[in-house]
């Protein structure tokens, strides 16, 4: 750890961490440097950073995994230290030894603690001997139906990369090879061990932090259950419902855990807690975690700035502030969860979330989601004095926001925060394979909602632009129009027909025109008065409107005549996102007749794996897509013929 103040600081990251990190080092008089790829050379992180170093390609392994270019970068720029963030190189111990080695100050924990943890494998072994509970392992190949569901998980990495439930011994190899794949593209590293899998648990960590003078802090419990695809959706500060004598417990075995490995500066340690209340070490994350914002809440402290303090080689206080309040946190995904959280990629029109809440995010209105990264477009945090507070003024600035251009998971976020039993605290990592149908259903009243959504966005159409002649205004809102007008619009693959009468403001079944601008429309529906906000793309079709009462819409004008493009043969399989090609079914050809839902090939794309299935059961009659081969949106990957009805 260097004893030199620290003057320049890299960050050798992208998007949301990155720019957290440099909102930091600004308030603490660092100069900021950016590293970036070339799809994201004009990222918000390059943007708000003082200088910014290129690193030629898109691949991560050409870019943001290249340590020898970020050291490179970091001396060109003249940075005299190196925050890895999280993800990408964070957890790389060969990487925080080379950037010592440069005369750069290393903003993480010494490399012989990464290393002790990068395995999750030795690190139980570890943490075994510091007298840490753990589950016992399981090995795959004795396994029996007593062993089961197992959960086999890759030792090298996390993330929800090679992980897989297995609830069969028939399924076990298929699932083994799959998962051994899996982190073998992911990390490098294709090792996967197995434990039992913990039926209805609770996954909670502990944030510690820790100096070079021997000083180790606690800085509470989260709890992160809910996920998707073992991947963190909603964390809150400190975890609900523990008693206090397990609080402690862990907060004991997480100052042993990082005490084992002599940790300095910031980390987590992950438990998983049984539904009967007892807590089994699962790994250490040697780096700050997503979901820090919720502990820096509760605490009024910065983590990122410790970390340069401590890096510095400063002391902390013996004991840490107190803690105060509630924090939740949640985090906002370029994803559709009704299908099968496929992610989205395309230009993010308008983020704005408004209300008492942080918002920490690598985007900004007009910038591009690519399909190279992560598809996490902000992480929205709330903090308050009670939980039940904490929880409603998330909810309602999700609700609120304004988030055009890509499907988002935003109503998800919003259903899942106001359920009844995650409201109550009733937390477990089950909880979307229970409630995933129902969170992503639509309303009862979806169809009424639509219809006005849609009628607030043709008024809005029709209306002039501001500084059209007064002649034009008529009624409080604008046309001379006379004879009823009809719209068509798609609302979400459906298409809808919207006649009104540009003249008569009572002329809707149940509705009253108030008002109707350009960018806002005032309804009275059934005698209260409703806002609807619209806005136009200036170079595409889409209408997004937005309202509290109907929630948010996108409304695509259907064209008067159809395109011929968009015409595929029958039983084309297309591809429902840029990715590339990393499996296909084996010895899978031409003429092999397949069944309804059975896995064709897998895309990967933002950093998921994605199963191509069957849409009928027939036969194979063309196959176009090979392994490692890279596809864009739409393109043909395969085609199946229906059999014939008997």
């Amino acid at each position: 750890m260097t004893q030199q103040p620290i003057t320049s600081l890299l960050v050798a990251n992208r998007g949301e961490i990155a720019v957290r990190i440099f909102r930091t080092a600004r308030a603490l008089g660092l100069a900021t440097v950016a590293v970036h790829s070339d799809p994201d050379a004009d990222a918000l992180h390059v943007r708000e950073a003082d200088a910014a170093v290129r690193l030629p390609g898109a691949a991560p392994a050409d870019t943001y995994l290249r340590g020898d270019l970020l050291i490179q970068a970091a001396l060109a720029a003249g940075a005299d230290a190196v925050h890895p963030g999280y993800g990408f190189l964070s957890e790389n111990a060969a990487f925080a030894r080379e950037v010592a080695a440069a005369g750069l100050a290393w903003i993480g924990p010494p490399p012989r603690a990464i290393e002790a943890m990068a395995s999750k494998t030795r690190a139980k072994e570890l943490m075994r001997a510091a007298g840490v509970p753990l589950l016992d392992p399981v090995d795959p190949a004795a396994a029996t139906a007593a062993d089961l569901p197992l959960l086999l998980k890759a030792a090298a990495g996390g993330g929800g990369r090679g992980m897989r439930v297995v609830r069969d011994l028939d399924a076990l190899k298929e699932s083994l090879d799959a998962a051994c794949a899996e982190a073998a593209s992911a990390f490098g590293d294709g090792e996967v061990f197995a434990e039992p899998y913990v039926e209805r648990g609770r996954h909670v960590e502990v944030q510690v932090l820790a100096d070079s003078h021997g000083t180790v802090w606690a800085l509470g419990t989260r709890d992160c259950s809910l996920q998707r695809r073992h991947q963190k959706v909603i964390e809150e500060a400190p975890a609900p419902g523990l008693p206090d004598s397990l609080r402690e417990s862990l907060h004991a075995a997480a100052v042993a855990a990082a005490r084992a490995v002599s940790y300095q500066g910031a980390g987590t340690v992950e438990f998983l807690v049984t539904a009967e209340g007892r807590p089994y070490f699962l790994e250490m994350n040697t780096r700050l975690q997503v979901e820090h914002p919720v502990t820096e809440a509760v605490f009024g402290l910065d983590l990122v700035a410790l970390q340069l303090r401590v890096a510095e080689g400063a002391a902390l206080p013996l004991t840490p502030p107190e803690p105060a309040g509630h924090a939740v946190e949640a985090r906002l995904y370029a994803e559709d969860p009704a299908q099968d959280w496929r992610p989205q990629s395309g230009v993010l029109h308008t983020l704005d979330v408004p209300g008492a809440v942080r918002v920490d995010t690598g985007f900004a209105g007009g910038d591009t989601v690519g399909v190279h990264y992560d598809p996490m477009l902000a992480k929205v945090i709330a903090h308050a004095p009670t939980r039940a507070e904490a929880l409603r003024t998330l909810a309602d600035a999700l609700a609120r926001a304004r988030v055009h251009g890509l499907t988002t998971n935003r109503e998800l976020l919003v259903r899942s925060l106001r359920h009844p039993e995650f409201a109550a605290g009733q937390l477990d990592t089950g909880f979307y394979e229970r409630h995933l149908a129902a969170l992503t259903e639509p309303a009862p009243d979806a169809a009424a909602r639509t219809a006005l959504a849609a009628l607030a966005g043709a008024l809005a159409e029709a209306a002039p632009a501001p500084g059209a002649p007064l002649a034009l205004r008529l009624g409080g809102w604008r046309n001379l129009r006379s004879r009823p007008q009809t719209r068509h619009y798609t609302v979400a693959g459906a298409e809808h027909e919207v006649r009104y009468h540009p003249v008569d403001p009572e002329g809707y079944p149940g509705v009253r025109v108030l008002s109707a601008e350009r960018h806002q429309v005032a309804l009275e529906v059934e005698g209260v008065r409703r806002l609807f906000h619209v806005k136009h793309n200036s170079n595409k079709p889409e209408v997004y409107v937005d309202s509290p009462f109907t929630g948010a819409h996108t409304l695509t004008p259907v064209p008067r005549f159809a395109d011929p493009q968009d015409r595929t043969e029958p039983g084309s399989l297309l591809a429902p996102m840029p990715g590339t090609v990393v499996r296909v079914a084996e010895g899978l050809a031409p003429g092999d007749t397949v069944t309804a839902g059975q896995p064709l090939l897998w895309l990967e794309a933002m950093k998921m794996e994605h199963r191509i299935v069957a849409p009928a059961s027939g036969t194979l009659t063309a196959l176009h897509a090979t392994l490692g081969h890279q596809v864009e949106f739409g393109a043909l990957l395969a085609v199946v013929q229906e059999e014939s009805p008997a």
